[in-house]
């Protein structure tokens, strides 16, 4: 491995600039190395190189030192070897931990029922793999995850955590507390965990538990069967499974914790080394309150991904979607005014729905005042064992879009999507077995972009995922300062934008400008006195810098080390101002409080704050 190792130094150190090594390179290098090594378990990778070379750096530093690495190459060599760059390509690295199964408040008629998951997610997805192979523990799920991300290349310095499992809100209070917990906790202790990590293990061990998944199929066998069949529901087969089981109810014992134990954790995480700059959960409309909300955000939430699927009242009716429009509506009035990033789930050909019917509600959504999400997660309904959805296709009265129907709706919503809204999924994470009918390509949204192409659309799109300068150079000097500002039901938004001049985006910032005069006089549909902040308070509610995630304190050419972020924060000082707020909000992460602290703003209750001086004539804030 050293000999390969420093073959492909060698030819780096030959090749000017900058440059990374072509991956065609890196395997032709790979395959002379292989040349004559007939047992194919003892060939080299190119997967092995980094975890290799990192582990040499950290437990030889003599051996280490004799290579000759300096900064400049080290960095060259990492982009060279890095797997899967898009990972961190937002700048961000992201983890994604699944809460433990749980009872659910709904029971949608297409949403699957594994009774070895949490309510609408599968075994069979990778994250779900991932947590129960570590038993559904959050300390455990992040190490898992940072090992990966290390040995892969990644910087790991700036963490967004994505809590997924269902209805957040409907798991106990001290088992919320606890989780986010032990997310910091993981984070906080990296990379010196494996004693914390072996002593959990030992526990479920000890309690009887196993993540084998054959064991664990036998557990469940009797009660999916009688889920599948439709002679019981998730709930009811839940509480007989795990409400009787001696070994779950041993291992949740440790399963609590209380506010301060948390908020150490989290004072911790704001000069640790791996800091957590996001943290989203996952809810519906109607568990949204604000005792919810303040609640997410003592916890460190910063984004809520929740669940609309549609706009139309019938449509959720016919899929048995427990909540109405007015909720969806106050729910996004909320979750906006508390600060949060929305994070929405629409899905496409559910039971009643048509194609051109889904065209006119995606634009509903990103049209009408009382919604108007910031970023979406838009992908076909499809059909899964176990659900209410299966008796439905059985009697003809639903059936999954052709191949044509879905590329033609996912164009015409991509065309849709203004310049403030990310479309970051078109699929979900469901495996081609579990699929019954319907859609099983996994390059779908690829599909979608060359079909964009192909029509001499793709200079149109402005959803922000498909503008993403990613892993690119940003030539400072070209960008200009953009301001897309709309208005909802509750606010007028400004999308702030550093764009290149092709309209690509390298970093943006969302500031909200409540109507406060509305508010206050009981107008819209939420009240002015449910909220945390006050009147004359104004809010940025994101700041995003792309490029490659970079470590802290570190320079690098990518936009993320060149100011744009603080420029975008003095233009929204100055619009707020000049709008006559009196404050601005941020809803800082845990991870980014001493950045803002730099910036001048204060520890303020859920957030962060800075005054705003008077400005010369003052305007009203309705």
């Amino acid at each position: 491995m050293e000999e390969l190792l420093l073959d492909i130094l060698s030819r780096l150190r030959t090749m000017p600039g900058s440059d990374a090594l072509p991956s065609v390179e890196v395997e032709r290098i790979v395959r002379a190395h292989n040349r004559g090594i007939r047992d194919n378990a003892h060939h080299l990778s190119k997967k092995r190189i980094l975890p290799f070379y990192l582990h040499v750096r950290e437990s030889d530093p003599d051996r280490w030192q004799a290579w000759g690495v300096d900064g400049a190459l080290e960095t060259r060599l990492l982009r060279t070897l890095r797997m899967k760059p898009r990972r961190t390509a937002s700048g961000v690295a992201t983890i994604t931990v699944i809460t433990r199964p749980h009872p659910c408040s709904s029971n949608c008629v297409y949403c699957p029922c594994d009774l070895r998951m949490p309510k609408s997610y599968l075994s069979n997805e990778p994250a779900c793999q991932r947590a129960e192979r570590n038993y559904f523990d959050p300390y455990l799920q992040v190490v898992a995850r940072m090992r990966a991300l290390s040995q892969m290349g990644h910087a790991t310095d700036k963490v967004e955590l994505i809590v997924l499992g269902g209805t957040w809100s409907d798991y106990p209070r001290a088992y919320q507390v606890w989780f986010v917990r032990e997310l910091f906790r993981a984070l906080n202790e990296w990379p010196d965990v494996q004693g914390a990590a072996h002593e959990r293990y030992a526990h479920y061990r000890d309690c009887g538990l196993t993540h084998d998944g054959g064991s664990l199929t036998a557990f469940v066998a009797d009660e999916q069967a009688k889920v599948d069949a439709g002679e019981s529901t998730y709930n009811e087969a839940y509480r007989r499974l795990y409400g009787k089981s001696a070994p779950h109810r041993a291992a949740a014992a440790i399963m609590s914790a209380t506010t301060g134990e948390l908020e150490r954790e989290q004072r911790r995480n704001e000069t640790s080394a791996h800091r957590v700059v996001g943290l989203v959960i996952e809810t519906r409309p109607d568990a949204v309150t604000p005792e919810s909300l303040t609640l997410f955000r003592h916890l460190g939430c910063t984004k809520i991904q929740i669940g609309i699927q549609s706009t139309r009242q019938e449509i959720l009716d016919a899929n048995r979607r427990a909540t109405t429009i007015a909720q969806i509506k106050r729910a996004f009035s909320l979750i906006r005014l508390y600060g949060f990033k929305i994070h929405s789930h629409l899905m496409l050909n559910l039971v009643g729905a048509t194609p051109e019917e889904d065209k006119q509600d995606f634009a509903t959504f990103v049209s009408d005042p009382g919604f108007l999400p910031d970023e979406i997660k838009l992908y076909p309904c499809a059909l899964v064992s176990g659900t209410g959805l299966v008796h439905l296709h059985e009697q003809g009265l639903w059936r999954p879009y052709t191949e044509d129907e879905l590329l033609d709706v996912l164009v015409a919503d991509t065309m849709a999507t203004p310049d403030y809204v990310r479309i970051s999924r078109m699929i979900r994470d469901i495996g081609a077995d579990d699929i019954l009918v319907g859609n099983k390509k996994t390059n779908l949204r690829q599909m979608v972009e060359g079909r964009i192409v192909e029509l001499g659309l793709a200079g149109k799109v402005r959803d922000v995922r498909f503008r993403e300068i990613n892993q690119d150079a940003v030539d400072l000097d070209s960008l200009v300062l953009g301001d897309f500002a709309y208005e909802t039901s509750v606010s007028r938004e400004h999308f702030l934008q550093w764009v290149t001049p092709e309209g690509r985006i390298a970093a943006f910032l969302r500031l909200s400008l409540p109507h406060w005069d509305a508010l206050s006089s009981g107008s819209r549909n939420v009240d002015a006195s449910e909220l945390p902040t006050r009147p004359g308070d104004a809010m940025i509610r994101e700041v995003h810098v792309y490029g490659i995630a970079a470590q802290l304190g570190h320079s690098d050419v990518a936009a993320q080390h060149q100011g744009l972020g603080r420029a975008l924060v003095s233009r929204a000082k100055e619009i707020a101002r000049d709008a006559g707020y009196v404050r601005l909000h941020v809803i800082s992460s845990v991870g980014t409080r001493e950045y803002y602290r730099h910036l001048g703003f204060g520890d303020d209750g859920l957030y962060q704050s800075v005054p705003l001086a008077a400005p010369e004539t003052p305007s009203t804030l309705a």
